[in-house]
This record gives C-alpha cells, structure tokens and sequence, in this order.
C-alpha cells in the first residue's frame, strides 16, 4: 500500500493548473483566493500492477466467415473452422471454446478422434494440427507441414491412429496421429488409376475404408474417376470413371453400395457387383422438358446415405436446383423413401452433417439430426418427426441478425433485473421448435463461485436493441426492443429519412441506461434520442415529441431586442419564462420547406401522432430530434447523458449543447458550443464581423467571408484524408492559446467538401467524434478501411476549428464554484478541444414542485483544458471510492393506481439531503481526454494529479472501473494497448499491446466493466469478451467448460458367427503392420515436417490445471485402461473356451468317421 498526501493551501490550489497552461484553475467566479482552508487528501492506494493481467476470456456469436464441420457422436460435441483460423467447439450451453491457429490459414478440415478427447484440423496453408482437448483451453499437441502437396480432404477412421491424407497432385498419403509422422506408404495417383489412362484424375476429394473392410481404401477423384484400393494387396481392387465431376461420397452401412453426387445435380448409386455402370442414375430436382431432354442443374455439393432400421433409408443433400428457376434460395434436401422434402435456407449452404446414433461405420446408422452450417446461420433439423422442424439454438448466434453498431456493458448489475427482462421476452419467443433436448450436449460446465449479474447491451443497424444476460461467460438473449416502431414508415417519394442515410435510418450510435431507475436512452443515427421507461403493464399512450434547432442561420443579424428575450444563461436565482419561450422556438415546427424548395425546420423521421398500443416491457415516452436546416440535414449526436433523478436528458453534437427536461417535456437549453463559454472562452478567436458581437448571439454563428474560407481551404493539411467528405483521424489537438480559431461558414468549404452525389450527411465532422458518429457501413470492407490507425500530428484545422463538439456530459452533484459550500445539481461538459465547462442547476426538490416549477440553469465556466478531446469525467470522495450520480428508485408508472401507497419519487445520493459534514470535505473529479488525465480537487478546482497516457496514439475509450475492492481509470488506445492507471494518482499498473491492429468496428463497439472485464466485436458476427484482472484469470479455468468427458465407447454390435465367419476378415486388419515404420519404411524427409507443438504460458497453465485435474486424469486413464485389459481378458478367455470347444467336436467328429468308407457318407 502507498499513501499520497498532498497538503494544500489558497497559493498552490492554482498553481498546478498554470504551469501546464490551462485555464482551470479559474472558474466563472475565478478567484484563487477563494479556495478552502488547507485540507490533507489521505487515499490508501491498493492496486498494484500484480493485480492485473489481460487474458481473453470467451467469444460469442456466430463464427465469422466459416469453412467446415465436424461432429463427435461419442462426446456429443461439435467443431466449426473458419476462414481466419479459428475453431468454435460447442458442447451443451455454457460449453463454449475458441481456439485460434497461429498462422491464421483458413481450416479446410476437421476431425475428431473419437471420442478420444482429440480433434485433426487441416488447414490452407498445408498443415495438419492435433489438438488435446482434454484440457479447458485446448492446445495444439503436433504439427505437421507439407512442403511439396496441398491437402485437399482427410479421413480418420473410428479408432485407429492412421489418418488418410488426400493431395491435389492425386496422391493419398497417411500420417501416425500418435506420433504425427509420415508413414513409408504412398498410393500415388499413376498406380490408383489404369496406366492407360492419358489424363490426370485431379485432386482427391473423397477418402473412406469400406465399411465390409477397413482393408479397402475408397478414393474419389474430381474427375468423375473412384478406385477401391486393397491396402494389404497394394493394388486397386476397381476402378469406376465416370463422364461428371464428383464432389462427394457416401457409404451404404453394408458396404455393398455406395453413392456419389455430382456436377451435373445427378446422384449415382454403385453396386460393387459391377462396377462398369451405375446401379441407378436420379437427377432428384431435373424434370424432363418438352423436348424429352432433361433440365440442367446445379451440382450437388455433398451427400449423406443412412439406413434405419425401421425406415426407408435417408438420402440427404445440398444443392442440385434446376438454373431456370432464378431467385431460389439455397436447399437442403431429405428423400425418405417416396417423400422428397425440401429446406429452404435463408444463406448459402456451407456444409452439413446427419448425426446417427453409432459411431460405427458398418452398423444401421439410425440419423436423428442433420447439423446445417451457413454462411450466416447455424441450424438443427430433428430427422425423427415427419415435418423435419429446427431445434431452438442454446447459442447467441443471432447477434448479427442485423448489424451491430454499438454495445454496452454492465456488470454487477441488480440482481432483480436480469429475471425481469427475461419474463418480459419470454413471452415474445417464437414457436414451432422441435420439443426433443438440444443434441449437441456434450461437456460439463457449472456456474463458478465468484458471478454477479451482468448484462450486455447491443445496438444494431435496423433500430433494434437487444439485452443479453452474459452472467458467467455465458450469453442468452433476455429482450429485445424495436425503436423503429416508435416512428412512421417513411411513404413512397417522402424519402426524408433516405436521403439523410440511405438504407439505415433508424441505425443506434449510442445507449444510455440506468439500472436502477430503469430508464433508457437511445440516440439514432438520423438525429434522434428515444427516452423509454419500463413497465410490467401495457400501455395506450402518445409519443411526445421535441423538436430541437441546434443550427443557427448565419445570415440572421440578432437585433438587440432579441438579445434581451433569448440570454445565453439565466441565473440561477431567476425565474425568466425564457424556457418556455426556448421550448416553443425549437420545438415547434412552422413548415415543411422554404418557399424554394429547400428542406428547413424538418426532422429527419416521423413520430407517430397518435395513441399507440405498447407492450409490457421498455415503453417509449419522448423523441427528441435535430431538425433540418437551409437544407442542411442536422449533425449526428455526439454525447448524451441522462439522470433519473434530476429528470435531464442533456446530448450535444458538433454544433452545440441541449439539456431537455423530460419529466415536464421541455427543452431547457439549447446553445452552440462558442456561446457556452461566456466570457471565460480559453481561445483567442477572430470576431466575426465588425457588425456582430459574440455575446449577443443565441446558437452557432459563423463566418462566411469568402475570401477567408478560400485561404482556410487552402491550409488544409494533406495528411487528412476527406474520402467521402469525412475526416478519418479519430481525435483532435488542442489549439495554443496564441492561435486564432476561424470558424467557417456554411456557403465556403462546407460546399465545396461535399461532391455532388455524397449524401448530405456524410461531411467532415469533429474528429473526436468519429468513433461515435460514422454512418453505418454495410460492407465489411468500409467498416475496416474507415479508420485510420496512424495518424499526423497535424490534422486539418479546418475540422478541428470550424465546429468544436460536445464529446462528453456527465450529471453530479459538484461544486460549481470555489465559494460554494455544499454541492448542487451540475452538468460537466467535455469538448473536442480539451475544454472542460461546468453547467450549475437549480432543480427543485419536491415532486410537486418538480413538476411544475422550472429547473433554472446558471452561467457556465471553463474548469481546466487537457490535450485532445475529452472522454470521460467519474467523481470520487476524498477517500478515493466512486461517487455515483444521484438516481430515482425505479417505479412503475403505467401500474394501477393503489391510493394506500401512492407512487413517490425515491431520490438517491441526491445532495440537499445530505448532511453538512458528509459534504463538507468536497470531492474529486477525474478526466480523461484523448492523450491526457487530470484529477481535480473540488471545490478548489486544484489539479492534484497530470498523466500523459499517450503521445503516439490516443485514447479511443476511457473508464473508471471497479477492480478487486478499488477503482482504476481503464484506457483502450487505438494502436491496440489497454491500460490502466491507479485512482487518485494516475500510477500506470497495466500497459500491454493486446492488439497488435485495430479497425472502426473494434474502436467502435469496445468498452470496459466493472470486475476487470471489457468487450468488443471481435468480427462482424462475434463479440469477443476479455478481463484484465489477475484474479478472473486465476479463476478462469474453473469457470470455462469442460470439453472432454471420460464416456465408455459404445460397443459394436454382434454380428453374428455366420456374418463373421462369411463377412470377410474385416476386424483382423492391421494397420500397424502396413503403415509402420518396419513394414513401409520412412517416408521422404522433404515431404512433409513435423513441428511440436507451442508449450506457451497460457498452454502450460491450461494444461496442467493444477495436481488434482492431472490425478483424476490419470485415475481416468487407469481406469480406462483396466477396463480395457478387463474386456481383453474376457474376450481371450471366450476364445480360448470356443477353440477347445471347437477341437472337441472336431476330434468326435473324427472318431466318428474314422472307419467309415467313403460310399457311407
């Protein structure tokens, strides 16, 4: 522990702030003779660096881009490659494992040893990798890298140790999974086929072992050709050609039959009785046309041949669709005997898989599910009822159902909230599901000791939001809410909407929620905040609507008639009726045009104007929307900030600040940034015009001197990047006191940055604001290449000064001057040039009173300037624990009226309450800017504490978080470092390059919790979920899922003496003695290398999972092998009983016959 004491006194409570050259130390009051009595700040720090570590902790959603499929009946889990190299495990809910090749190659392949606790993956990069997962986080055992051929299929036979390895040359080669070394034995493609064949077969694309003997290899080529290989004989047993491309094969469980499928959407079934023709040719969706020729169809990518013992066999297959029918979307086919029953899917058909009841090749297979993999979608067909329904997936992998475009998380929130949300979304569950278990159960997982609450927010590019319940690294949706439904559907040739931006107009940028009070706020992408309330009730109410002018004309000359009914502020004392008149200014709206056809006064969407039936549940009570104007579409909300107990709601953008009151349904303030200062502005700005005066306008006023906006034009750095009319650096630097700030006007480069078809929307913004503010992209592509992860110091001033935006509000109880005693309502502003303005409130205190009289807002004042924009304000005491912001107790307002209990507001931490020696000590303020964070000492305003976080990048998110007992200031940077500094004194305790690039989406949707947690979208359709707390990772292992269960193999069924005895010799095989060293030799050393594999920190810590894991493993083991040996001896002692009855009866025989002549017989 370290203590940090800081005696201070009226001549050094200003000090600090002016030798870094800041204005903070001097208020709107300003005097530094004001500051208190010395007083001794004694925090006892806890924090150490020890405390600290970052670590992945699981991934949800669905795999991004995914490639294949594979699936353990034994151990009932299931695998997914990708295209970027990651393997997703499932197992039953709360069995969840990512794994991450290193190479990042696309998994062309997967298998796993089964039920073995092992799983094979090829990937594109010609390397096959053994995983172990009998371990929580699986690690990669072997490696083996092929220089000379590229893989092109795999097959791993049940319970052997010899993989088949098929090559795009036409070779087959066959790899020792125990030792993951080549073997000797090759079958090159010249001795598969006929030497008299004059083509190349291609590629291999099918390997199998008959399931009558595993002696016979089955090897597909892609031109049409298939060759039963005699392992032991080393010779091809028939060989088959036929005129179409294979894709796949499928075995009938007798191994009689087989069956291919094809390019040209024909399925061909084979008789091994002869070989020379097909035993039956189907084109399963090709009708004969007119002409008595038969359609053409696409081809049939894979097919699945199952028996059942009670049924007709199941033929299952993708594709093959006739090509006349356009606009058909991708099938999956089941033909049970006559019935033919087709699926249509909504994405395109990656791969799919039957799941049969026995892992046994040569036993009636009896399928009950087919697992159908999608470019975007994962599902489960039940294949035991007739209607084929879906099972209900356990796993969020709908998150990308429509794109996320913001998150939020919370953790250790009410523990009442979680089974609310759920009883509210439960009722709007779809039905129609198969009522059979989910079949992919496989794993152990139980809740750990140390869970809490927690719930993750997301927003999407449709409107919709969605609560999910993460407690426990786990995730399940709870609720989902739908804001579009709080607005008209835009009419034909209206457009409004479509023109601001295109195809997403109800699009979320950003959430605000209390979970105390339950209220929740959300702001749109069309200009738009929606403030909904819960309630377990329905409701039939009207939408209020504000409309709010947030852009000023510059042409208007304020008369100071004018000026004397529209101040700037009001003070605090004064109950001036200018709220009202503000109200009816901004949010009535006179027309729909100017009399040029110039859109003016409008907003962006329509509210429905009548009573609307609202479900239980997040029920919406007000919008506030920006309105058009001069045919400028208003700018996108950069900042929002909501306090249920003060009833505010304050946003602000690039153009200024507004502060509605929600309760009364009025707007209180609405101010451009520049009229925020008073007299306190920090910069040195150009006036205007020698005819205006800055004090007496109300809202942005700029210059629209041609000549000087030219110049500016001009001085346009060539290091920013106006793609698309938007600046792509994501922050901005202060000015110096000495430089003058031009602003621009709207007839100068406003037009000339905007090309003639950019929607009017996307214009160069503040900077600091992007991360927030970007339209929503919809390619993948855009979204990545919109940010810029390097950038120069010198970006354009003509974004950075031209409008300097609201980047972060903040409500609390402060102090709004170095006199005041007690500490009142107030609004902390950051801007995007490092100003931080303090907004004094006066809100009555009973409720009465609350709804009737006016909330009056005092003079602001500039408190301190940091370097870049700010992020983050958090309040702690003089102890050094988080101040919480005053909030209402949650209370139904739609429940019916009971007159025994009259609903009353309930206040928390609200200050008039408060005692004198509870408030008398102050507090301190933490801010945190791009580059730089401050904590401050109220209501001194002395910096007690200065950290430069970054010279060389800047902050994309910033937040005070709670980790084992204290608070740190937590900072995700935009080269990809996390760092955590210590509260009060900004010691740094963490600082890793956790990720080595970063793009938009991650600078977008990353944020930090409570409990040493953060997240963010890992890929389009994953959210990836991280803790930076030694202690979760110390505990992780107990709260990951187990993948491998100790499950006795199924037996094999008894086939029977007369089966046995004619069947063939197929359970006497021994690979060993073909593959092994001994027999085949050593396989070419350039062929192919072995790398072992990476023993890392993390691997070593997941594999040896502490003494007692590794005892009760090797119990297992023991176990496992004493029941083996306990099989072998029975087995042995059953022979040896059946030889000696055998030689009995044989040698009677003899006896009997022994003097017999041979005409007696």
């Amino acid at each position: 522990m370290k203590k940090f004491r800081k005696v201070l006194d009226g001549l050094t409570t200003s000090s600090p702030g002016a030798t870094i050259g800041s204005p903070s130390c001097g208020s709107a009051a300003g005097t530094p003779t004001a500051a208190p009595t010395p007083k001794e700040i004694d925090v006892q720090e806890t924090l150490v660096s020890e405390n600290f570590q970052i670590s992945k902790t699981v991934r949800h959603g669905f795999p991004y881009q995914p490639t294949t499929l594979a699936f353990d009946p034994v151990q009932k889990i299931l695998a997914i490659g990708s295209r970027t190299g990651g393997i997703r495990i499932l197992g039953r809910p709360g069995v969840d494992c990512y794994c991450q090749h290193e190479s990042g190659a696309a998994v062309l392949q997967l298998q796993f040893l089964i039920n073995e606790g092992a799983l094979v993956t090829a990937c594109a990069d010609d390397t096959l990798h053994l995983w172990n997962l009998r371990q929580r986080r699986p690690a990669v055992l072997h490696s083996l890298k092929f220089n000379r051929e590229r893989i092109t299929f795999c097959h791993l036979p049940f319970q052997s140790k010899w993989l088949y390895v098929g090559t795009e040359r036409g070779n087959t080669h066959i790899v020792n999974i125990e030792s993951f070394i080549l073997s000797g034995y090759v079958i090159m493609w010249n001795k598969a086929i006929e030497l008299s064949t004059k083509t190349h077969p291609g590629p291999v694309v099918h390997l199998s072992d008959s399931p009558k003997d595993e002696g016979k290899l089955l090897i597909g080529f892609e031109s049409g050709t298939v060759v039963q290989w005699d392992l032991r004989g080393k010779k091809a047993d028939f060989r088959i050609y036929y005129d179409e491309a294979i894709h796949s094969v499928s075995w009938h469980h007798e191994g009689k039959q087989f069956m291919c499928s094809h390019s040209d959407g024909s399925l061909t079934l084979w008789n091994l009785r002869n070989t020379t023709k097909p035993f039956q040719i189907t084109f399963p969706h090709g009708k004969i046309q007119k002409d008595g020729r038969k359609e053409s169809c696409k081809p049939i990518l894979k097919v699945e041949y199952k028996t059942s013992r009670n049924s007709e066999p199941f033929i299952i297959f993708s594709g093959g669709l006739s090509y006349d029918k356009a606009g058909r979307r991708p099938t999956l086919t089941i033909m049970h005997g006559k019935a033919i029953t087709v699926l249509e899917m909504d994405h395109p058909i990656v791969e799919f898989m039957v799941l049969c009841e026995t892992p046994y090749n040569n036993e009636v297979q009896e399928p009950y599910a087919v697992v159908v993999l999608l470019e975007k979608d994962f599902i489960v067909v039940d294949l035991t009822q007739s209607n084929f329904p879906i099972f209900e997936n356990p796993y969020p992998m709908d998150i990308h159902e429509s794109p996320v475009t913001c998150t939020a998380y919370f953790a250790d929130c009410p523990p009442n909230i979680i089974p609310i949300l759920y009883s509210i979304g439960a009722k709007h569950k779809k039905t129609g599901y198969s009522q059979k278990e989910w079949p992919i159960s496989g794993g152990t997982w139980t809740l750990g000791s140390q869970t809490y609450p927690e719930i993750i927010i997301t927003g999407h590019a449709d409107g919709s939001i969605k609560f999910w319940d993460a407690t426990a690294i786990t995730l399940q949706m709870l609720y989902k809410l739908k804001t579009s439904k709080v607005f008209e559907k835009p009419k034909a040739g209206e457009g409004r909407a479509a023109e601001l931006v295109e195809e997403d107009p109800y699009a979320i940028q950003m959430v605000s929620w209390c979970p105390q009070s339950r209220i929740f706020c959300v702001v749109g992408i069309s200009a738009h905040i929606i403030l909904y309330r819960f309630s377990k009730y329905e409701a039939n109410t009207q939408i209020v609507s504000l409309e709010v002018r947030l852009q000023c004309e510059t042409e208007d000359v304020i008369s100071p008639s004018e000026t004397e009914n529209n101040p700037c502020f009001s003070e605090p004392s004064s109950n001036s009726p200018q709220h009202q008149h503000q109200h009816q200014q901004y949010s009535t709206s006179p027309g729909t045009g100017t009399p040029d056809g110039i859109k003016d006064s409008i907003p962006c969407l329509r509210v429905k104007d009548r009573a609307v039936r609202i479900p239980p549940g997040y029920q919406a009570e007000l919008v506030v929307q920006l309105l058009w104007v001069d045919g400028e579409p208003p700018q996108q909300i950069t900042s929002l900030d909501i306090n249920s107990a003060y009833g505010l709601l304050a946003f602000g953008n690039c153009n200024g600040l507004a502060v509605v009151d929600y309760l009364q349904k009025t707007i209180l303030l609405c101010m451009s940034t520049l009229d925020l200062y008073g007299a306190a502005d920090p910069y040195q700005r150009l006036t205007r015009s020698p005819r205006r005066n800055r004090q007496s306008t109300s809202g942005l006023t700029e210059l629209s001197d041609n000549q000087q906006s030219t110049d500016m034009e001009r001085s346009k750095s060539p290091t920013s990047d106006h793609v698309n009319g938007h600046c792509t650096s994501p922050t901005s630097q202060p000015c110096s006191a000495g430089k003058p700030r031009i602003p621009m006007g709207p007839d100068g480069p406003r037009l000339t940055r905007r090309g003639p078809g950019r929607p009017p929307f996307r214009k160069a913004q503040s900077a600091a604001c992007m991360e927030i503010s970007l339209p929503v992209s919809h390619t993948e592509e855009s979204r990545e290449n919109s940010f810029s992860r390097s950038r120069s110091s010198s970006v354009s001033s003509i974004d950075r000064e031209t409008k300097e935006a609201v980047t972060t509000l903040q409500f609390g109880e402060s102090y709004c001057r170095k006199t005041d005693a007690l500490p009142t309502p107030c609004l902390w502003v950051g801007t995007s040039l490092g100003v931080v303005l303090l907004i004094p409130m006066s809100i009555p205190t009973e409720e009465e009173e609350r709804m009737e009289e006016p909330v009056t807002i005092g003079p602001s004042g500039a408190v301190l300037m940091l370097k870049g924009s700010v992020l983050h304000f958090a309040f702690l005491d003089c102890m050094g624990a988080v101040v919480l912001s005053p909030y209402e107790v949650w209370r139904d307002l739609s429940a019916p009226e009971d007159p025994d209990r009259p609903r009353k507001r309930k206040l928390v931490n609200f200050s008039p309450s408060s005692s004198q020696e509870a408030c008398g000590d102050g507090h301190l303020v933490v801010v945190c800017s791009e580059r730089q964070a401050k904590v401050l000492l109220m209501p001194s305003q002395a910096c007690l504490f200065v950290h430069n976080i970054t010279e060389s990048s800047f902050v994309l998110r910033a937040d005070v978080v709670s980790v084992c007992n204290s608070v740190c200031l937590a900072c995700f940077c935009a080269n990809g470092h996390v760092m955590t500094l210590s509260l009060p004194s900004l010691r740094p305790l963490l600082d890793v390059n956790y990720l080595p690039l970063t793009d938009m989406r991650i600078a977008r949707t990353f944020c930090f919790a409570n409990g040493g947690q953060a997240l963010y979208l890992s890929s389009p359709t994953e959210i990836q979920r991280i803790t930076y707390s030694q202690e979760m990772c110390d505990n992780l292992q107990e709260m990951l899922g187990e993948l491998f269960t100790p499950i006795e193999t199924p037996e094999a069924q008894n086939r029977g003496f007369l089966k046995g005895f004619f069947g063939g010799n197929a359970q006497s095989f021994d690979r060993e003695e073909l593959f092994g060293e001994a027999a085949a030799g050593k396989a070419s050393r350039s062929l192919a290398q072995h790398i072992p594999g990476q023993a890392g920190v993390e691997g070593m810590k997941a594999a040896a999972s502490g003494v007692v894991g590794d005892l009760a493993r090797a119990r297992i083991a023991l176990d496992e092998r004493g029941q083996r040996l306990g099989e072998l001896e029975e087995r042995t002692a059953l022979m040896m009983t059946s030889a000696e009855t055998f030689s009995k009866h044989a040698h009677e025989l003899m006896l009997k016959c022994k003097d017999k002549k041979w005409y007696q017989f």
